[in-house]
């Protein structure tokens, strides 16, 4: 665990594969909600081992700052093996644990494809897990007592490095300093002239430029200055058209 500082039903759960993965694609959003009143998590599924930069240890680290700067109610690791988890029950029902345990109104998890092989694949798991966490004849256990089951009503998956054409976008304009602060938490992570370590895709001046450019994207479709994409699993209703802005 990295941060968990009870346990409490959530509106908003994030399952991501990486640490920083949630903080690259929905902290605004995360942000934004958080502000609204609202209870949010993040589940990592993996300490990002395999990663060229930093150690777990220093990644668990990073994470929680991150969590700390976002104000989230909840951050937890599964431990997973980084690039070797599977989409298997083995797996899929420690994430049904999850959801069972927090019981979210909306999940929010990885791309649906993406340059990291880990970002499909943890989508997917997700996908199958919120479903499975609905079905009453399958049993899990947490801290020996049996849960009982549940399904989130809504399941988002955000856009990560590769461009994905969003179903939704949510204005993050007041929320981008926040977001940027979170990912910086990362400080093995990203640009950091003050840190002797080898360059990765990521570790460049020019990724966090993209990734301020692709919120300026999204949120120009919408018009706002900055926004964070999403796509749905299932197509939602609105009680009126006023709702969309």
């Amino acid at each position: 665990h990295i941060k968990n500082l009870q346990i409490m039903k959530l509106d908003i759960l994030v399952f991501a594969a990486h640490p920083d993965d949630a903080e690259l694609c929905c902290s605004g959003t995360l942000a934004a909600h958080v502000a609204a009143g609202y209870q949010c998590g993040i589940v990592d599924m993996t300490r990002g081992e395999m990663g060229t930069r930093g150690t777990p240890g220093i990644r668990m680290q990073e994470a929680e700052e991150a969590a700390r700067i976002l104000g989230i109610q909840v951050r937890e690791n599964l431990g997973f093996a980084d690039t070797h988890f599977s989409d298997d029950w083995e797996h899929r029902r420690e994430v049904v644990k999850m959801i069972r345990k927090y019981r979210p109104e909306i999940v929010l998890a990885s791309a649906i494809r993406d340059r990291h092989p880990d970002h499909a694949k943890a989508a997917q798991l997700v996908k199958q897990a919120v479903f499975q966490a609905g079905l009453k004849k399958i049993t899990t256990e947490s801290d020996g007592v049996e849960q009982g089951a549940y399904r989130p009503r809504r399941l988002f998956h955000y856009i990560q490095n590769d461009y994905i054409d969003p179903d939704i976008i949510v204005d993050i304009s007041d929320f981008w300093d926040k977001k940027y602060e979170s990912i910086r938490a990362f400080k093995t992570q990203f640009h950091n002239p003050d840190l002797d370590a080898p360059d990765t895709f990521i570790s460049s001046p020019e990724f966090m430029e993209f990734i301020e450019a692709r919120a300026k994207v999204f949120g120009h479709r919408i018009g706002v200055k900055y926004g964070e994409g999403f796509t749905l699993s299932v197509t939602p209703g609105v009680k009126d058209l006023f709702s969309i802005i």
